[in-house]
């Protein structure tokens, strides 16, 4: 889609330096199935793949300085929040690569997203991905497995973002400070993917409320979508593989029953 004038409120503003010189920022619309809007700090990272494209990703950010995105700036214009497999039109003002998140578009906050449709199961089985490793598998913490890149070889990555399938999730819910006295719980996901194990944090908002309203314990999953972004780098010296979202095919044929 060409770019187009933006805003909800006048954005053009003078410059000062010829009299009479209006300028006028410009927002190229980018329209995505939404993969992810998980947690991340006070805000959301959210992340699709462009409708039609040849596994174009993008993934809004804000000017802020972790590129969290608030409500207010990836609402709808009836105030509602956009979800994973919504279809959705997103003005952004230009491309901001992040180190490996070179998927990474500075947001219009002055414009609302606009859904256009809804993806399905057949809709996702044209976006997969099917990456050789997610990026390297080299390094755990002590409750992950081959969940964290040094962020010097992060550094050498091209992107952030997957879209994977896989035959059975499990989840844990657990606390895993208990030994030092911190009781926060957590959720982590358990698959294996190209021949090798995966266990990271869950950050899809969703099925971390659902299971945190759970017993500690696992629970298992059958046949899912899992969208795995590469967090930013973190001041340990490692960015964390993240689970961003889960899509379980029986809840996508349940839903399209009702």
């Amino acid at each position: 889609m060409p770019p187009v004038l933006c805003r909800r409120s006048a954005l053009a503003f003078c410059t000062g330096l010829v009299p009479h010189i209006w300028m006028v920022r410009v927002t190229t619309i980018k329209t995505l199935v939404c993969l992810a809007n998980s947690r991340k700090l006070s805000g959301r990272c959210v992340a699709g793949i462009v409708e039609g494209g040849r596994e174009e990703w993008v993934r809004p950010v804000s000017a802020r300085p972790h590129h969290e995105v608030s409500q207010d700036e990836r609402q709808y214009e009836d105030g509602s929040d956009p979800r994973v497999l919504d279809i959705v039109s997103v003005p952004l003002l230009q491309h901001q690569p992040y180190s490996f998140q070179t998927e990474n578009w500075l947001l219009d906050p002055n414009q609302y997203w606009s859904k256009t449709g809804r993806a399905g199961w057949d809709k996702l089985l044209t976006l997969e991905q099917h990456p050789r490793t997610l990026w390297i598998n080299e390094s755990s913490t002590f409750h992950g497995c081959n969940d964290r890149v040094p962020t010097q070889q992060a550094a050498t990555l091209e992107d952030s973002l997957k879209l994977i399938r896989v035959a059975h999730v499990t989840l844990q819910v657990h606390v895993p400070g208990a030994a030092f006295g911190d009781s926060k719980r957590v959720v982590r996901a358990h698959f294996r993917h190209a021949g090798s194990e995966h266990v990271l944090l869950v950050t899809d908002p969703q099925y971390e409320r659902l299971y945190l309203e759970k017993l500690n314990g696992v629970y298992e999953l059958g046949e899912s979508f899992i969208t795995v972004s590469l967090g930013e780098p973190h001041s340990d010296g490692y960015a964390y593989k993240l689970v961003a979202a889960i899509i379980e095919r029986a809840k996508i044929e349940t839903d399209r029953k009702k």
